[in-house]
């Protein structure tokens, strides 16, 4: 598995903390009582008087905030007595933005214009960002974890947007007074409150209804979704991904991924597993559990797409496992597709996948939009 896809699963998946020092915390007494989000569990939205509170809840310690934000428009004089917090002038207008992921949300959007730098660009398959990179209106600031901070001082944006890490600083980027939005939307477990999150980034750009439709859109389609496997009489048992080195990360049975598979019609047979993120097992734990299963289904970044051959050349022992055996195992290649991008605002796609996955009887000429079977011949 390539340094994307690990950095991206470790983002969107694996269960970390962030201990970091952050002067907006508060205790739980202070958290906003009146929350209009419906799925997502680590952001509320307080309307105040000439204001909007917006608290990220610390996910690695629920009693505390990671971060509140006030917002105040742009054009309208600050109101008295606002609470504490980072203030922020809204819309934004110039942004940088650390993650591909986010990136991709920036678009969906429609505020291409407004980003005007980017971490770690050899890994963002976006088709704005690479012209703007071309062209100079978007600047390449290197890694995320230790960005041009010079650059990023020319660029003088008016806010950064990064996903904080268990134990990870910021560096000299907190020292230079341009505000963090620090976003924790990787730790939502399930996909409709991952969705909901581009409600939070829509609150930053004077986008809120454009953002709140998206996200109904995508709501009533995760749901139509849904009810077509509601009564199916058989629910395929399904293992994911590879081994990584000496262990096994699998999704945890309250994670992200677990709660796909069952809105999916599959069955998973670590579901009673109280994870809400990827962890470590080995290799004979999973087949212990998976040899049998029906279906495999996997996820890589590679130039040309693995087949069975490959998969057996990496690691002799999957051909142990009943759904090699039988061919019965699909592909996503990300380094193709746009899977991690489309991710966080469209679980209603990925779900439709996965139903088509486990049961492509009921979606008659369906064409995936990420995964198909594993070939079984070697490529040209």
């Amino acid at each position: 598995m390539k340094v994307k896809t690990i950095y991206i699963l470790i983002l969107l998946l694996i269960l970390c903390g962030c201990n970091q020092p952050n002067k907006n915390k508060q205790e739980t007494s202070d958290i906003a009582t009146s929350n209009p989000v419906t799925d997502a569990k680590w952001f509320t939205i307080e309307p105040g008087d000439g204001y909007t509170c917006v608290d990220v809840r610390n996910p690695w310690d629920s009693t505390k905030i990671l971060h509140r934000y006030i917002l105040v428009e742009r054009d309208k004089n600050l109101p008295g007595n606002l609470p504490e917090g980072t203030l922020i002038r809204t819309p934004l207008e110039k942004v940088v933005v650390y993650s591909s992921v986010h990136c991709g949300i920036m678009e969906a959007l429609g505020l291409e214009k407004e980003v005007v730098g980017v971490c770690e660009s050899r890994y963002v398959d976006i088709e704005f960002v690479k012209s703007g990179l071309k062209n100079g209106s978007i600047s390449d600031l290197g890694e995320a974890s230790s960005p041009d901070v010079e650059k990023i001082i020319d660029l003088a944006p008016d806010v950064i947007i990064a996903s904080p890490l268990e134990g990870m600083s910021y560096g000299r980027v907190e020292k230079i007074g341009i505000p963090l939005i620090e976003s924790v939307d990787y730790m939502e477990v399930t996909p409709l409150g991952r969705a909901e999150w581009i409600r939070f980034y829509g609150l930053f750009f004077g986008k809120e209804h454009v953002a709140d439709s998206m996200f109904n859109a995508t709501v009533e389609s995760y749901n139509n979704i849904k009810e077509i496997v509601k009564n199916v009489s058989f629910r395929p048992k399904v293992i994911s991904e590879t081994k990584t080195g000496s262990v096994w990360y699998i999704p945890g049975g309250k994670s992200y991924m677990a709660n796909l598979f069952e809105d999916a019609g599959a069955y998973y047979p670590w579901r009673d597993n109280q994870n809400s993120g990827s962890y470590p097992v080995s290799f004979e734990s999973v087949l212990e559990r998976g040899e049998d299963a029906d279906i495999w289904i996997m996820k890589f970044n590679k130039p040309k797409d693995m087949n069975y051959d490959n998969l057996k050349s990496e690691y002799a022992g999957y051909e142990y496992f009943s759904a090699f055996k039988k061919r019965a195992i699909f592909i996503c290649n990300t380094g193709k597709t746009p899977y991690y991008e489309e991710l966080p605002i469209h679980p209603d796609y990925i779900l439709k996948d996965l139903v088509w996955v486990f049961h492509p009887e009921l979606l008659s000429g369906y064409t995936p939009r990420y995964y198909k079977k594993m070939p079984v011949l070697i490529e040209k």
